[in-house]
């Protein structure tokens, strides 16, 4: 079982009484089997004879950097468990994540509060965006026994039972992103990393300069707020480093707002940004050149238009939209461990509870993504250092893919994150 860590402290709200949980199917004429579980079907059910399990979903639906990625990655988490129904249900329960879906504006402190007003109505969270903002709730978390899935990639996720992550995280990923870019473009002197000063960015800066390092790169780092109209002194940062490789971790206006005012300037060079700096629609925005030209993605999967059964599974149950983007993708693998939980915890004594979904959880050693990542990708069942999945993909822009990237770099591990010494989360957590 991945170990805890008494280094994460964070305040964030009175901690709740442990709960007592009673939740299996049929357990006498309570219509109430534990928190965020009821005998009653859920509302529209699929399956009027099963029982309902809500999640809860807290995202960036409205004013955040993430927004036009949030509300995708929802979407898809609704059309992942409308198709779990659509199979049966799990244990005599369809799964509900319409009910409980709160916006938290990228802010902390929004959503620890939208967490409380749903905590004793969940089973589980999910969706929790972001990664201040889940450790926002973390401690509340263990207090419940709810476990959530995260809309990041924080290496912290990786020492959390709590926490149910997929895909290599961004301090890995950062660490691949540097190593492909020295061996495929030819980066030699300076990496410039700019990004959020916030755990998001925080995380895949401290990657890139383990990566600086093993590869004799000077490195320079640099904090930016969230804002297209805050990116000045980003901008400036690249003119006067002039860096060879520049790494971003912000949303996409601003790293779109970066690069195209560098470049507008005279600067050229490659740039890597972590996985949620693509939005396809940069693609109509003065920066367009500019990123043909020099941008890739660090990436934990493939794209939409990627070929394996997840994939096409994906497509069909979402159906026909307007504007893919790769929100969709993520909403849609990060399911699949909650999933993999809840049908072990439908086996055990006692059935579908909190308590024996957190053991069911810690108790994976692989996971069915149907080939969007590979199965060993999960293993919570030993320490991070020997279990973390390590590996990323390189995405590069493509108008003709269905997200305006296809990848140039399938699943791989460079040498720097192969042999990083993996004991503690590669970033001090706030």
């Amino acid at each position: 079982m991945k170990q805890h860590r008494k280094w994460v402290r964070i305040a964030a709200g009175a901690a709740a009484a442990a709960l007592v949980l009673t939740g299996c199917r049929g357990g006498g004429d309570d219509t109430e089997a534990g928190p965020g579980i009821t005998e009653e079907p859920c509302p529209n059910a699929v399956n009027e004879d099963n029982g309902c399990i809500y999640l809860g979903a807290i995202s960036d639906l409205t004013k955040g950097p993430f927004a036009p990625l949030a509300g995708p990655i929802t979407e898809a988490q609704k059309a992942f468990w409308k198709k779990v129904n659509e199979d049966g249900g799990i244990g005599g329960y369809d799964i509900d994540i319409d009910k409980y879906v709160a916006d938290s504006e990228y802010n902390p402190e929004i959503h620890n509060k939208k967490y409380q007003e749903m905590r004793n109505d969940v089973l589980a969270l999910g969706q929790t965006l972001g990664s201040s903002q889940t450790l926002a709730i973390l401690e509340d978390m263990k207090s419940d026994d709810v476990v959530g899935v995260p809309a990041s990639w924080n290496s912290a996720w990786d020492f959390e039972d709590q926490i149910l992550q997929s895909g290599a995280n961004y301090c890995f990923e950062a660490m691949n992103g540097v190593d492909w870019a020295v061996k495929n473009r030819g980066v030699k002197n300076k990496v410039l990393a700019i990004h959020y000063p916030n755990d998001y960015g925080g995380d895949a800066a401290a990657g890139v300069e383990e990566a600086a390092k093993a590869n004799g790169l000077d490195f320079v780092s640099v904090e930016t707020a969230t804002g297209q109209d805050n990116q000045a002194g980003a901008v400036a940062a690249v003119l006067k480093e002039k860096p060879d490789l520049l790494y971003i971790t912000t949303g996409p206006a601003e790293m779109a707002t970066i690069v195209g005012g560098a470049a507008a300037k005279g600067w050229k060079g490659t740039v890597v940004g972590s996985s949620p700096t693509w939005n396809p629609a940069l693609l109509q925005t003065e920066a367009a050149p500019a990123l043909e030209a020099m941008y890739f993605q660090a990436a934990p999967w493939g794209p939409w238009g990627s070929e394996t059964d997840g994939h096409a599974k994906m497509r069909e149950a979402i159906g026909d939209v307007d504007s893919p983007n790769d929100g969709y993708t993520a909403g849609w693998v990060w399911e699949y461990p909650l999933l993999a939980a809840l049908k072990a915890a439908a086996e055990m004594d006692g059935g579908i509870t909190r308590e024996n979904v957190v053991k069911a959880a810690a108790e994976l050693d692989s996971v069915d993504y149907e080939g969007m990542l590979p199965d060993e990708a999960y293993n919570a069942t030993g320490e991070p250092n020997e279990v973390a999945w390590r590996q990323s993909v390189i995405g590069g822009v493509d108008k003709d893919a269905p997200t305006g990237v296809s990848i140039v770099q399938d699943f791989w591990v460079g040498p720097t994150a192969e042999g990083y010494d993996y004991t503690e989360p590669c970033f001090a957590l706030s």
